[in-house]
């Protein structure tokens, strides 16, 4: 009843999943991540105790084959389950029981494994491999498994039709405010399209919680420094004396713009934004 791919960065930092099903709210039952460690996928009549299982096994050192290998071995219900498993470095390794609905099958390779059941055929695996591949110079990860898991969308994906989608990929510190792991935690519950609402919102996290491109920023001097002042004013966020940070750092926080501030600059994300409210 489902599609998904599990990855890992190719410098091993980043590891993720990208599903999407006819299945409400899927992101709650199928993903699973720990930074470090790896991800884990669980679906068709998924065990969610294969996640944490799962990671853990993943933790001590095991390959992703032999997590794969252990964790059916130990259940009685492995006809009906699907898995797809990558670790912190090797290959990725997939999953298949017997008793999936039709279609069903799963690939994998270096540091991925894509896997679906239900599906219209076996291309949707097949676009979902071919989109991984080719976005090896994707410079953001989370955006390559999207793309991936767009192309099996694309492909024909569930054969009952669309429903929920979601996004999950963690890194060392890579949470808001350098608190957790969780880079990206997005899910679609019910929608006629998931996938592409799903585009939308990694699009929204991406301006506000990515950091900015150093090379990128702005000096807050002349004229640039007048005309955000100038605005800021205009929102309510009139500049105290001279101090223009802490006026844009106010308005930012209001816009949950906060991660791209950077003492006496600005991210042009941050500036364009500025310019489109006042």
């Amino acid at each position: 009843m489902t599609f998904s791919i599990v990855a890992r960065s190719d410098d091993g930092r980043l590891h993720g999943v990208a599903v999407a099903s006819k299945f409400l709210a899927v992101g709650a039952a199928v993903p699973g991540a720990e930074a470090r460690v790896g991800a884990i996928a669980t679906q068709a009549y998924a065990n969610l105790a294969y996640r944490p299982q799962g990671l853990a096994l993943l933790r001590t050192g095991v390959a992703a084959a032999d997590v794969v290998a252990g964790l059916v071995a130990a259940d009685p219900g492995r006809d009906q389950r699907q898995l797809g498993v990558v670790g912190p470095d090797g290959d990725g390794a997939t999953w298949t029981g017997d008793g999936c609905h039709d279609w069903a099958g799963g690939q994998a390779g270096p540091g991925w494994a894509a896997q679906g059941n239900i599906l219209t055929g076996p291309e949707v695996i097949d676009a979902m491999r071919d989109a991984w591949l080719a976005g090896a110079a994707e410079p953001r990860f989370a955006a390559r498994l999207l793309a991936a898991l767009r192309a099996g969308d694309a492909a024909g994906g569930d054969r009952r039709g669309r429903q929920s989608a979601a996004l999950l990929v963690v890194c060392p510190g890579g949470g808001y405010g350098g608190g957790s792991d969780v880079l990206v935690d997005l899910r679609v519950e019910d929608h006629p399209d998931p996938v592409t609402e799903l585009s939308r919102l990694l699009g929204l996290h991406v301006m506000l919680f990515e950091k900015p491109d150093p090379a990128t920023l702005l000096d807050l001097t002349g004229d640039l420094a007048t005309e955000v002042g100038r605005r800021l004013t205009a929102l309510g966020h009139p500049p105290a004396g001279a101090d223009l940070d802490a006026a844009l750092e106010s308005w930012a926080g209001v816009e949950n713009l906060e991660e791209r501030m950077v003492p006496g600059r600005i991210d042009p994300v941050v500036l364009e934004h500025l310019r489109t409210m006042s």
